[in-house]
């Protein structure tokens, strides 16, 4: 909800601006994560030029481990950061943190479109794309934890719009690379302009960050405030108790004593010297509350983490030779993933179940552990290695993905009081975290059991 004398956003630039910077966010970890076979290629040809962005003959080798060393190390900075958030968002200004990070993303990323001119043996290209993977997505985590700073302080839409973006940025490179594939040029133009598409991305991002001071709206929710006075900080206290209250949530049993007596003849009371704050909050108080739904939403990510893209990756079609072969993993593991997944967590928009009392919970994000073995029985002759199993697999996986992650992250803060929502976020944050990394880790194991 807007504040009382707030500017319009006009033309809503500043939304899209925001739905552009989700989209950034993401832009990387899909982008490297699309281009599996390209890499794998490059790593496996003898006369080590650019490979091509088809999946033909390319997901069945795969010598350097690559998709799984990808997927671990685009994870472990995301841990990291989130351990480090406190200390590194205390240090460095926050415009610093956020163009910093944009800039060093656009360097990394045009060094690896460059890369695809340049010949090289397997060895060499494979540590310094791996170094490019670390660094990119360390960067990602600031920037992405910084932006998530900034929209605290603007109306509940524009999260959303952030959140849409980060959503499609998976679509989206899908949807390039199948363009590359299709667009009838050689193999190493073809690769060129699929990593030139993400760094024309970063600098829209970097535009629309430039924008934003510039705009009466943006300029309104984002400026620090530092001079406020008690009275005015209770109001706003008082304002989201009162909204919460509205939506059903229940306000803390203590006491808030939000409501100031300006009455300078009244004798005060006591305990009325000074405004009481709610103590606090205790982070193993708030664990206990919320560790079932935490604990959910980081076995949901091990799952996805442990095949997805390490072992679906692999998969190739049995139809043989012929353009469906060859577009295959592109759009039956990359697009349709991406395109349910975000559908999934859409659907929490119109209802949340099963609630945070329920036990299906638990049971749903366990029963996600049989889409392991059915994905690693997709690559078994004779058994499940049928089109049609595995893109019923991915539908499932995919979409249950998307909902089970946003519905968890929807129902931990209903478990706590209001001024324990913070530390509640935080902790669901380190814990999906840790839920991509142990995911990350477990593909290794995986992948040497096929």
């Amino acid at each position: 909800m807007a504040r009382g004398g707030a500017p319009q956003d006009r033309y809503h630039l500043v939304g899209i601006s925001f739905f552009i910077l989700g989209l950034g966010t993401l832009l990387p970890w899909n982008f490297f994560i699309t281009a599996i076979p390209y890499f794998q290629q490059r790593l496996a040809e003898v006369n080590h030029t650019a490979g091509n962005l088809s999946t033909n003959n390319t997901t069945t080798t795969d010598p350097y481990n690559f998709n799984n060393w990808l997927t671990l190390l685009s994870q472990l900075p995301l841990l990291l950061f989130t351990l480090l958030n406190s200390f590194l968002y205390q240090c460095i200004p926050e415009s610093v943190r956020i163009l910093g990070s944009l800039l060093a993303i656009f360097l990394l990323f045009a060094l690896t479109a460059a890369l695809v001119k340049v010949d090289m043996s397997p060895g060499p290209f494979f540590s310094i794309t791996m170094a490019s993977v670390w660094f990119i997505n360390s960067f990602s985590a600031v920037l992405q934890g910084s932006l998530f700073g900034q929209l605290g302080t603007m109306p509940s839409t524009y999260s959303t719009l952030f959140l849409s973006g980060q959503g499609l940025a998976g679509i989206f490179a899908a949807l390039t690379m199948v363009m590359s594939m299709a667009s009838g040029v050689d193999a190493q133009t073809s690769a060129l302009g699929y990593f030139v598409t993400p760094c024309v991305g970063i600098l829209v991002s970097i535009i629309c960050y430039l924008s934003l001071p510039h705009l009466e709206f943006a300029r309104y929710y984002l400026a620090k405030k530092p001079s406020q006075t008690p009275v005015q900080e209770l109001e706003t206290k008082a304002e989201l108790l009162q909204a919460d209250e509205k939506n059903g949530i229940p306000s803390s049993p203590q006491k808030p004593a939000l409501a100031l007596d300006l009455d300078p003849e009244r004798e005060p009371e006591p305990e009325s010297d000074e405004p009481q704050k709610p103590e606090k909050p205790s982070v193993f108080v708030v664990l206990r509350k919320i560790w079932l739904v935490a604990l959910c939403l980081a076995l949901v990510f091990t799952v996805t983490l442990s095949v997805f893209p390490a072992i679906t990756a692999m998969v190739t079609s049995t139809t043989g030779p012929g353009k469906w072969s060859e577009f295959f993993t592109p759009i039956c593991c990359f697009l349709l993933f991406n395109i349910m997944d975000w559908l999934g967590r859409s659907l929490t928009s119109y209802f949340l179940w099963p609630d945070e009392d329920s036990r299906l919970l638990p049971l749903l994000v366990c029963l996600r552990f049989l889409f392991v073995p059915l994905f690693m029985l997709c690559r078994v002759p004779g058994l499940l290695q049928q089109d049609a199993y595995f893109i019923t697999f991915m539908l499932l996986f995919a979409i249950s993905n998307g909902y089970l992650v946003s519905l968890t992250m929807c129902l931990a803060p209903r478990q706590v009081l209001p001024h324990e929502r913070e530390v509640a976020g935080a902790l669901m944050t380190f814990f999906l975290a840790l839920g991509l990394s142990c995911g990350a880790a477990l593909s290794f194991l995986l992948k040497e059991l096929i």
